[in-house]
């Protein structure tokens, strides 16, 4: 049962983790204006979230049930962990960026056609049209 806990709460690390840094990843790639995704943002990803695991695992191993911390064998258990969640979160993240994307870009920068399913999706509260009503009729 302890076991169990841990790795629970291992997985639940390694998920939160995984959203984060490809939050991060995305941002860091517009930041500098790459177009496709590179590779070491993916390894520096991992390791990341190694890190987090790792830390989780031993914590809850070590202090909280008292149990033997083998470092080694627990680095590759994680990473046989991580890397089918990171993969499918990577792709997840891509369909979704793909799909709500602003507006569709030509090689020379030129705006194309703006995505209509971005459109729908940024509606507004009906009361914020009244909010400044008063203002504009001035």
């Amino acid at each position: 049962m302890k076991l169990v806990l841990t790795y629970f709460v291992t997985l639940i690390i390694v998920g939160l983790s995984v959203v984060i840094t490809l939050f991060f990843k995305t941002e860091l790639e517009r930041m500098f204006k790459e177009k496709h995704d590179v590779l070491p943002f993916h390894i520096c990803n991992v390791l990341i979230i190694l890190m987090a695991s790792l830390g989780a695992h031993a914590t809850m191993s070590i202090y909280v049930m008292d149990v033997s911390f083998h470092l080694f064998l627990q680095i590759i258990i994680h990473l046989i962990m991580i890397m089918p969640i990171y993969l499918l979160g990577h792709r997840a993240f891509d369909k979704y960026r793909s799909i709500y994307r602003k507006y569709t870009v030509t090689e020379d920068e030129k705006v194309i056609v703006l995505n209509e399913k971005y459109l729908k999706k940024k509606k507004r509260f009906p009361k914020l049209e009244q909010y400044n009503a008063a203002a504009k009729e001035k």
